[in-house]
């Protein structure tokens, strides 16, 4: 008789797997590229700013720039000439005629970059000049046909700064 104790244990009927091959190994990772200089990223950021840029934004922007200078320099000289002639209150309006052009030279930069806060400057701006050509007229220091051009002029700028595309590029939806 046979002892149970004695007894092998049943043999596997499939036969032993051969193990896979070694997957190769993983290529050493990269260095990671350098990142560009900070003047790239901005002139990559510029150029995406001026692909979106309507031409009509372009060419509010240059003008408004191009007009703060001149009534930067022009303010200059009311200030120093109106101080002279004037005292204290040619002073003060040469000093409201330089904030008024860094108000324009400053709308100029941030429709250049169409900022969100260049979009309601704008319509200010826009308003009020033709505000104060009718408060000049109606106080007999201007002419009619100067007027109706800053009128026309600047309600043509209201009205385009008012358009819906124009509007949604400064986030004002």
């Amino acid at each position: 008789m046979t002892d149970p104790t004695n007894t092998p244990p049943p043999q596997d009927p499939t036969p032993p797997s051969t193990p896979a091959p070694a997957a190769p190994a993983a290529p050493a990772p990269t260095p990671a590229a350098p990142a560009a200089p900070a003047s790239t990223n901005w002139a990559s950021s510029a150029s995406a700013a001026a692909a979106t840029r309507p031409t009509g934004i372009t060419i509010l922007a240059i003008l408004a720039g191009l007009g703060a200078l001149g009534s930067l320099l022009a303010g200059f000289a009311v200030f120093t000439v109106g101080t002279l002639v004037f005292g204290i209150s040619g002073a003060l309006f040469g000093l409201a005629w330089l904030a008024l052009a860094g108000l324009g030279l400053a709308f100029g930069i941030g429709a250049w970059q169409l900022k969100p806060w260049a979009w309601p400057l704008g319509v200010v701006l826009a308003a009020a000049a033709i505000i104060w050509s009718v408060i000049l007229l109606i106080g007999g220091g201007g002419n009619i046909v100067n007027v109706l051009i800053t009128a026309v002029i600047y309600g043509a700028v209201l009205y385009y700064l008012n358009q819906p595309g124009i509007r949604s590029l400064f986030g004002r939806a």
